[in-house]
Order: structure tokens, then C-alpha cells, then sequence
């Protein structure tokens, strides 16, 4: 590693993680066995599991020896205290400045929670500097302790100690002239003799020996390699050719060495970094400068989004001075008009890019909105992960107005403020492209007003802009959304009509259409009528392109005036016979419920267990004079359509209600007769009070009436349904759970609504026995609907061997053409008087 890399690393790049504590109350021999167990130099003390002293190996010569029993002492009595700390994401300067301050070398190291998480000595951060290449210039000649100790081997450890201490050593040489060999003893050495201690021993039994040599010529790198791979920490010094001892050299000796390089080091660093400081100086003074002085207004935060500085623009454009907003938030500008997806969009790009560009709305501080244009730009502060953002920005208000203005005049009508002809093109032209692709239907409807001169002649042409005025108003109103009305020239509209389900769906719209405008107008006090003429081409039936399908509509509307005006017509004409067809059934549906066309036909539900008929269904039918008998699958959703299936809802009950009081006259005890009311009754019609009603007019027991319900009719408004469920039954009608399985299926309908018969569709029927995952499912529900005490029905029944599989699990009662199909009145009759003999 270079020393210029050095500098970068933090003090947990280094860091040793061997922290060694001990309790204050720990004798001074068992902490030294630990330091000795471990193999460090060091222990911390622990009282109430904080910190507060630590004990090394140079501690031991500050002990006095001759106090007796002092290895037992606690350890609290020779600790040193305070423990200085430093954060683990310091800098090794930061720690070699602190050890230079404090005089000390080693430093308890604590993490981002200030909990300790390791020791760090002045050794450590030496030997990671990297300076290894400097010490093969420097020989050891003019580094190590000619002024040594050298001691007798036959003198006590406690001479030594006194030495160590008087002369303040960290080491002394021992002669043994027997031998004519050198040891040495160090001050772990003496901490180490606590655990066993004899002062009075010959110093030699505890001294190392045989000792390395090196020669003043050596290199101090040679020194250093030499102590690290044998682990030691003291070199004997001696003359070349008479190898006789002249010195000692500690690791002290070489890391004072490294030490002092490495501070000579910092010093030229520290040295450059002025001078680049001083040029930063210049350089923020000049940017301060040209920020003061732009016309754009500039904001400058920190990552957390607070504001810390601001330009005098910003106060021009905003409104805001630099005392009401440095410290604060960026949203105090905020309009409100975007939405949370659009900041997290801006922000997902800045931290990808660096930089953000685009329109924003923001509110000055007097409450006005103005659009800006808007930079914001990410800086990275250097020798720092902090991140600032700088936002640059210009009101661009007036300039979108004008651009505004501009596409208005020539994208939209200026009279009615609807899409022009060059506008309405272009939607058609890319709704095309859709419908192309994704093979859907559109239609091209063009709207012409009837008689519109006369307006304009009689009463002015200002009183006609009115009228054009109003007209697309109301037209408006009946648009779905994505659907586009434009205004061609004149009296003339046109609609584009998306996403095209079915030419019914046309033909609705034109109906809405012919209704909305037949209502008189308010034109300046006057009352004018105004109609309209309709048609329309589909895509791709009438054609594959803008121009074909433009003509085509307008094709189609003239045809429309040509038939009488006030009326819509489709471009094909088997298209309109459909139109015609619907229209006549309109027309004919009003018709029959004023003149009493429809019937009720009733099916009897047998009880599985006696074969008895449990209770009857009136099923309403239409009998058309002209048409014949119309089914309901082609009147119920029309009269939905229409808004008429209430009224036929009311029809079905009073005239359920009056058979039940004929049959009961006569003697037919009829138990319960079930009628099925629409999810629409129940949401919009005042359900209880019409079933009220007619129970009273026809003097019928609640409890002789069923009503059937699908799941739909709960999914809009569960809280109004059972409200509303709750009045019916407190009329002492049971209230039934039709075609259960193929709507919503919401198991809490079941438990949430007094619901009193569960009827399973016959989809489901149809399957079973033979269909395994069919018949699991109507053995669950059967196996439900008895768990939640309910009444169970299978619709659908026509074999034997669904009804014998339905017997079979319990199922209360079957409903199917197998036991009876509808029957009219007179038929029904004979039915139950022959079930009725029978049984």
C-alpha cells in the first residue's frame, strides 16, 4: 500500500477486535493470566457493564512489589482511567493526532451505536502506513539505545523492577558469564512473573535468550522483517568483526521511525491542503458570486431535503425571503397539483442521472400557482458522503399561456371550446391505430342539428352561438370517458365512440343523445325546441380508414334526414334493421306493462325427503299480441336497460300477492311462493314498502312470500342491503340467495344478511355426479348452507341421478324440469292437485 492510499483508511480498517475486559472487582493476577491467555498487552475494566479503566504491560513497573499480597489487589486499584475512545469511522490521523495529544498508545474503539467494538494501538496504525520502502534508507546505526542495562544474571527480578523504573525502560540486557550469553527482560516479562511472583529469583530464570543480533550497517526494514517473523520485540545491537554488545534496538525504535515519516507525511498532505482550500475559497467566493447574480432562481439543499441556501431570484420569483425557508422544506412551494407517482418518478431519474429536467407547478408564497422550468442537479461533496441538490429554475407561466393560446386557436373550436376538425382527426387517426392492433370496434357518429337557420334567421345569430353552446353542454354529459365530441363548422358535431363492445352500445348513445336535446332549450328567456339528426359508421364493418369512415357517418346521418329528421341511422342497413327491431321493442315493452301482456307461469320445488312441493316460483313471461311469446332472456336486460325493470318488479309482486290470496280462497295451501326481484329494485326502488304494499291490498301473511336475490344486488352497497333485508323480514318474508356460486360468492353475504334459502345454480347441477370437481363443490355448500342453518335449493334438477346424488348428501329441496317444468295458471293446477292426491 502507498502511504498516499494509507491516509484514506479509517480506523476500522485496522482495528483489532480482541477487546479483553474484566470486572473492577478482578484480581490483578487473574486479569494478567487473561492478557496472558489471550496473548495481548492490554485489558479494559468493566463496572456496571460501562467501561471505566484499562491496565497494560507498562502498568506493572509503576506497581510496588513490596506491598504484601498486592496480586490479589482488584485490578480497579492500578487501572488507568478515563478510557479514551474514538469512532470507528475515523481516520487513522484523527487517532495519530489524538495518541500525540494524550500521550498515550492505546484507544478504545466504539461503532455507530458508541458501542465498544475493539482496541486500536499507535503500533497498529504504524504498521499500516505503508511506509516499509522508507526503512531500507535508513540504517540502524543512528537509532537504537547505546545507553543500555546490562545486569548481572545472578541479580533479583526486584533489582530489575527498580531498574525498569528508576531509568524508565521498557527492557534491560542480562549477562550470564557462565555462559557468555545475553537475555532480555521486558516489561512483559515482569507482568507476566505476577501470576508466580518471586523477587528474589535470579533475574536470568525469566529472561529470553539466546538474543538475534544486527550490526549498526544493517537497514531498519532488515530489523523490522526480522522481529516480525520471529515475534519479538528487542534486537541486540553489536560491532561487526568483534561481535561485542554496543546497543539494543526496540520495535519502538522502528515504529518511532515509521512514526515520524508518516507525520512528515500528513505534514505535506496537511500542507497541500491548504493550498487546495485556499483555492476552494476563491472558487466558492466566484460561484457565490455568479449565484447572487443570476436571473434564474436557485434553491440548494441537503439530501434530507433541507433548505440551506437560496439567491436573490428565488426571493423575486417565490416571494419567499431567505430567513422564511433556509432550514424548511422544498414542499412549501408545492401546488398540490401533482401527484405522489410523479416526485417519486423525478427522484427515481435524479438518482439514476444525476440531474432532473422538466415542468413543474409550484405556489408562490402569495398563493398564486406558476409553472416552472426546473433543474435539479446532484452534488457530491468531496472527502464526504453527504450529497447536496442544487435546484436551478425560471417561471415560465407567461410563455405557457401564449403556447396554450396558440394550440387552443388551432386545435379547438373557439366558440364551444370542443376539438376542431384538425384535432378530431388526429384522435381518430390514433384511435384507428388502436383498434387496429388491439382488434376492437369504433364508431363515427355525426350530429346535425335540425332546422338550425330558422334559429339563426328569427332570433340572431348570437342566440344560435347559444344554442351550439348549450347542445355540445349536454352532449358532454352523456360522453364516456376516452370518447371525443368535436364541433366540424357550423351546426355540424361528430363523435368518436371507443372501445365498441356491441352495435347495441351505438344505438344506447344515440337514444341518450335524442333525449338529452328534445328537452327545450333556455336561450336568453325564450324557450327553443331543437333536434337532431344522427349516424354513424363502425370500424371495420364501414370502413378501414378516417376518410371512408367520416363519409360513411355523414352517409348515414342524411339518411336520417331524409326519414323525418329527429332519428339516427346506422350506415348499413341490416344494422339498422337491429336499431328498428330495438326501437319496436322499446316502444312495444311500455306497451305491455300498461295493457297487462305479461303472465306469470309458476314451477314448483320438490321437498327431497317427503316429495311433496315445498314451495312455487312465479316466473314472469310476455305475451306479445303481434310477436308472440317473447323469452326472457330478450326483455329482462332491456327492461334493466331501460330503467324498467322496477315497474315490471312491482307488476310480478302484486300479481303474486293477488294469485296467493285467490289460491288461499280456494282452499290450495300453497306454502310459499318465491319471486325474483332485480339488484336494481333493491339499490333503487323502495323494495319493503312495495312488498308491504301489496301484502296489504291482497291481505297476505308475509310468511307466504319468498324474495329472490342474486349476489350482485349486495356488491354495491352491503350496509344498504341489509337494511333493507332487515325490513322485509321483519314483514315475515324469507328472503333467498339465488344462482349462488356464479356471482361474487362472498361467503360473509351468508353470515353478514338474514338470509333464510340457499338456491345453487344449476350450472353446477348440471355436472354432478359425474363431473368430480362439480360434485365436490355442491357437497361443500350443501355441507355450508346446513352448518349455517340455511335452507338449501339445486336448481336445474332433469335426471334421476342428480336428484338420488342430491339425497344423498342432505340437500333439502330440488328445483328442475325432472319434477315439473313452468306451468301456466290452469296447468300449474292440475299439477298440484295430482302431487296433492298422491301424496
Amino acid at each position: 500500500m502507498k502511504s498516499g492510499d494509507a491516509r484514506q483508511l479509517k480506523i476500522q480498517d485496522v482495528l483489532s477486535h480482541r477487546l479483553l475486559t474484566c470486572d473492577v472487582a478482578t484480581p490483578l493476577r487473574a486479569a494478567v493470566s487473561l492478557m496472558r491467555e489471550r496473548n495481548v498487552s492490554s485489558i479494559f475494566v468493566i463496572e456496571h457493564e460501562q467501561i471505566v479503566g484499562i491496565w497494560t504491560e507498562s502498568d506493572c513497573v509503576r506497581i510496588d512489589f513490596n506491598q504484601p499480597n498486592f496480586a490479589d489487589a482488584p485490578i480497579q486499584a492500578y487501572m488507568a482511567s478515563p478510557v479514551h475512545a474514538i469512532h470507528s469511522e475515523q481516520s487513522l490521523s484523527d487517532a495519530t493526532i489524538k495518541f500525540h495529544q494524550l500521550g498515550i498508545r492505546h484507544l478504545l474503539v466504539t461503532d455507530s451505536f458508541n458501542k465498544p467494538c475493539g482496541v486500536i494501538s499507535l503500533s497498529d496504525i504504524v504498521r499500516n502506513q505503508g511506509l516499509d520502502h522508507y526503512l531500507h534508507f535508513r540504517p540502524i546505526e543512528a537509532h537504537y539505545e547505546r545507553h543500555i542495562t546490562i545486569l548481572n544474571s545472578c541479580d533479583s527480578l526486584a533489582k530489575v523492577v527498580d531498574v525498569m523504573r528508576m531509568k524508565k525502560v521498557t527492557a534491560v540486557l542480562v549477562h550470564d558469564k557462565a555462559s557468555d550469553e545475553y537475555g532480555i527482560i521486558t516489561q512483559r516479562d515482569i507482568a507476566y512473573v505476577i501470576l508466580e511472583p518471586n523477587w528474589c529469583k535470579p533475574c536470568w530464570d525469566i529472561a529470553s535468550f539466546p538474543m538475534l543480533q544486527v550490526t549498526p550497517s544493517d537497514s531498519l526494514f532488515d530489523a523490522y522483517r526480522l522481529m516480525t517473523a520471529n515475534a519479538i520485540r528487542h534486537l541486540v545491537v553489536v560491532e561487526p568483526h568483534q561481535r561485542t554488545v554496543i546497543g539494543l534496538l526496540a520495535l519502538k525504535n522502528v515504529l518511532t521511525e515509521i512514526e515520524t515519516a508518516y507525520c512528515s507525511e500528513l505534514e505535506k498532505v496537511l500542507v497541500q491542503r491548504d493550498i487546495a482550500l485556499q483555492k476552494s475559497e476563491k472558487n466558492l467566493y466566484l460561484a457565490n458570486r455568479i449565484i447572487s447574480a443570476s436571473l434564474d432562481g436557485i434553491m440548494i439543499t441537503r439530501s434530507n431535503g433541507e433548505i440551506i441556501q437560496i439567491n436573490p431570484a428565488f426571493s423575486a420569483l417565490t416571494g419567499y425571503q431567505e430567513y422564511e425557508v433556509v432550514g424548511k422544506k422544498p414542499s412549501i412551494l408545492s401546488s398540490g397539483l401533482h401527484s405522489k407517482a410523479y416526485y417519486d418518478k423525478m427522484w427515481q431519474e435524479l438518482a439514476e442521472k444525476g440531474v432532473w429536467q422538466g415542468e413543474i407547478c409550484n405556489r408562490k408564497k402569495n398563493g398564486e400557482i406558476y409553472v416552472e422550468w426546473l433543474t435539479i442537479i446532484e452534488i457530491n461533496e468531496p472527502y464526504s458522503d453527504d450529497v447536496l441538490y442544487a435546484a436551478i429554475f425560471s417561471d415560465i407561466t407567461e410563455r405557457k399561456n401564449n403556447e396554450e393560446k396558440i394550440v387552443r386557436l388551432a386545435y379547438f373550436d373557439e366558440l364551444t371550446g370542443l376539438p376542431n376538425r384538425r384535432l378530431f382527426n388526429d384522435r381518430l387517426a390514433m384511435a384507428l391505430a388502436s383498434a387496429h392492433r388491439d382488434k376492437l370496434k369504433l364508431a363515427v357518429m355525426f350530429i346535425d342539428l335540425d332546422r338550425f337557420k330558422e334559429v339563426n334567421d328569427t332570433l340572431g345569430h348570437s342566440a344560435g352561438d347559444q344554442l351550439l353552446v348549450q347542445v355540445s353542454e349536454r352532449i358532454k354529459r352523456i360522453l364516456a370517458e376516452g370518447d371525443t365530441l368535436a364541433r366540424l363548422g357550423g351546426d355540424e358535431f361528430v363523435v368518436l365512440l371507443t372501445d365498441i363492445k356491441s352495435i347495441e352500445q351505438v344505438v344506447h348513445f344515440a337514444d341518450e343523445i335524442l333525449a338529452a336535446l328534445s328537452k327545450p332549450f333556455d336561450i336568453a328567456g325564450i324557450a327553443v325546441g331543437a333536434t337532431a339528426s344522427l349516424g354513424a359508421a363502425i370500424y371495420p364493418e364501414d370502413g378501414l380508414d378516417s376518410e371512408t369512415l367520416l363519409k360513411h357517418a355523414d352517409v348515414a346521418m342524411y339518411r336520417s334526414k331524409e326519414v323525418g329528421r329527429n332519428s339516427f341511422q346506422l350506415y348499413k342497413a341490416s344494422m339498422n334493421a337491429r336499431s328498428l327491431e330495438r326501437l319496436s321493442m322499446l316502444s312495444r315493452f311500455q306497451h305491455a306493462l300498461e295493457h297487462d301482456e305479461f303472465e306469470l307461469y309458476f314451477q314448483p320445488l320438490e321437498c327431497l325427503t317427503s316429495g311433496r312441493i315445498m314451495s312455487v316460483e312465479a316466473l314472469v313471461r310476455w305475451r306479445d299480441p303481434a310477436l308472440g311469446m317473447i323469452s326472457p332472456a330478450q326483455f329482462i336486460p332491456l327492461a334493466e336497460e331501460l330503467g324498467l325493470i322496477v315497474k315490471l318488479d312491482c307488476w310480478v309482486i302484486n300479481k303474486a300477492c293477488e294469485q296467493l290470496s285467490i289460491w288461499r280462497a280456494a282452499g290450495h295451501d300453497i306454502r310459499r311462493l318465491a319471486v325474483n326481484v332485480s339488484a336494481q329494485h333493491l339499490s333503487h326502488g323502495n323494495l319493503p314498502q312495495t312488498v308491504a304494499l301489496a301484502l296489504e291490498r291482497y291481505q297476505i301473511d308475509g310468511r307466504y312470500l319468498e324474495i329472490e336475490l342474486t349476489e350482485s344486488s349486495f356488491v354495491t352497497n352491503l350496509h344498504e342491503a341489509k337494511i333493507t333485508l332487515k325490513k322485509l323480514k321483519a314483514l315475515g318474508v324469507s328472503i333467498a340467495l339465488d344462482d349462488f356460486g356464479t356471482g361474487y360468492s362472498a361467503l360473509s353475504y351468508l353470515t353478514k344478511l338474514p338470509i333464510d334459502i340457499l338456491k345453487i345454480d344449476a350450472s353446477f347441477i348440471a355436472k354432478i355426479p359425474d363431473e368430480y370437481g362439480n360434485s365436490e363443490i355442491v357437497s361443500a355448500i350443501v355441507a355450508m348452507a346446513k352448518a349455517l342453518n340455511l335452507h338449501v335449493v339445486a336448481e336445474g334438477v332433469e335426471k334421476t341421478e342428480q336428484r338420488q346424488f342430491l339425497q344423498k348428501l342432505g340437500c333439502h329441496t330440488s328445483q328442475g324440469y325432472l319434477f315439473c317444468k313452468p306451468l301456466a295458471g290452469q296447468e300449474w293446477l292440475r299439477f298440484y292437485n295430482a302431487v296433492k292426491v298422491t301424496s
